[in-house]
């Protein structure tokens, strides 16, 4: 089957192009003399001559170099990008190939590029003009050379202009080499790229699906598809009030370009306090926190489920580990969270703490109390805070919700001893 399009309708859709644009510019004079030129000017054949004349003055990217400084003059590049690239990585190649193509150049002449991205019967002059599509020829002109000629100027659009070229107004990176010499590296804006980001955001934001999603969720109503947000969105401006001076496709997307925000998570946490007029942290003020609480009742519970020794397989004593492991994270993130008070705290005259748990959780206090640092080189704290942190868990597990006999106890006692062992290793750093 023949997919060459017909050259009746390829010469229709340009005429109707150029018809387009000369009857805006008749509606913007009343004066005769101009319209009459005005109409020789934009005679097909003229014109398409003209657009021929005037499409090396663009030229079709990918990768643009006017982005980092309007005034600078180089290489841009038309590429999809690496395509031995790292899947993890995010780049043009992430496109497969589907990317939207972008003009720099001559913005007076970006009009030839509208032109050549007409489409008819699915494909673009451009697409017909880089085959040497013979139903162009015969659209373009009676003279099949002078048609070829054009062709050839027009598929030449996406070639480079010249040998690749930076300029004193881009970025450059020296890259070191082996032999001590260097690579200058210029990167270039990935354009394409950022226009499909561009379209994607602006869709997911203003887009009449994106709306009703809204819409739903504020009426707390069922919607067939959700909504994407893009917190902390930052969006940079070039070109000024003349985009399209830095390109075709900045010139559609006003010249926003979208900045997502890489950032790592806000934490909103309550302010860390003192453990002021309490004889101990093992008690309310550690066991309270809400997921000490939870982890220490999800423990309990498996214990009293698990109570009969003949169960007490590997399977089991890995689980009794996992739990106490979880527990004993929550008490190294806890005195790493009083770690961060100012040194000193623990001799606030409000501090009951015993000395082992002030050494532990005040370390930096032996910066400005030298009675305090001797005191706590020499005391055996680190053993000390093993045995309260495992006496007070026995304790919690022990209840009269949750009867632990002997039996019990010992069945995962070995367990916890192991725990402290590697919690001793991990207060040795303090």
């Amino acid at each position: 089957m023949d997919s060459s399009p017909d050259p009746r309708r390829i010469r229709a859709a340009i005429e109707a192009f150029i018809g387009e644009r000369l009857q805006a510019k008749l509606d913007a004079t009343k004066d005769p003399d101009r319209q009459a030129e005005l109409r020789a000017n934009y005679a097909p054949t003229t014109w398409i001559a003209d657009a021929a004349r005037r499409a090396d003055q663009i030229q079709q990217v990918t990768h643009g170099l006017k982005y980092t400084h309007p005034d600078a003059r180089g290489s841009s590049l038309n590429s999809p990008g690496n395509p031995v690239a790292d899947a993890y990585l995010v780049g043009s190649h992430s496109l497969n190939g589907d990317h939207e193509p972008d003009v720099v150049g001559n913005a007076a002449a970006l009009d030839v590029y509208k032109f050549l991205r007409l489409e008819v019967d699915g494909r673009t002059l451009l697409d017909l003009a880089q085959a040497h599509e013979p139903a162009l020829v015969e659209a373009l002109s009676d003279d099949p050379r002078e048609a070829a000629d054009w062709i050839a100027a027009f598929a030449a659009l996406a070639e480079s202009k010249g040998e690749p070229a930076s300029h004193a107004l881009t970025r450059q990176v020296y890259w070191p080499l082996e032999d001590g010499g260097y690579h200058l590296l210029a990167p270039l804006f990935p354009t394409s790229l950022a226009h499909r980001i561009w379209k994607t955001i602006s869709e997911d934001r203003f887009g009449d699906d994106a709306k009703a999603a809204r819409e739903a969720r504020r009426s707390r109503l069922p919607h067939p598809h959700g909504l994407r947000e893009y917190p902390d969105l930052a969006v940079r401006k070039f070109g000024g009030t003349k985009p399209q001076n830095i390109s075709q496709l900045n010139s559609e997307r006003r010249g926003e370009n979208c900045l997502l925000a890489a950032l790592p998570p806000t934490w909103n946490s309550d302010p860390v306090r003192p453990p002021l007029r309490v004889e101990t942290v093992f008690g309310p003020w550690f066991g309270n926190r809400r997921r000490v609480r939870r982890l220490v009742e999800g423990l309990r519970k498996y214990l009293v489920s698990v109570r009969d020794p003949e169960r007490n397989n590997l399977a089991i004593r890995q689980n009794r580990a996992d739990w106490v492991d979880a527990i004993v994270a929550e008490l190294i993130q806890f005195a790493a969270e009083l770690h961060e008070l100012p040194p000193g705290w623990s001799a606030d005259p409000d501090s009951r703490l015993p000395p082992e748990e002030c050494y532990w959780l005040d370390p930096h206090r032996v910066l400005a109390d030298v009675d305090f640092a001797v005191a706590r080189a020499a005391a055996d704290w680190r053993e000390a805070i093993c045995d309260r942190f495992g006496r007070w868990l026995n304790a919690r597990l022990d209840t009269d919700a949750a009867p632990m006999g002997e039996v019990e106890l010992h069945a995962w006692r070995g367990e916890l001893d192991e725990r402290l062992r590697l919690l001793r290793e991990e207060i040795d750093h303090d």
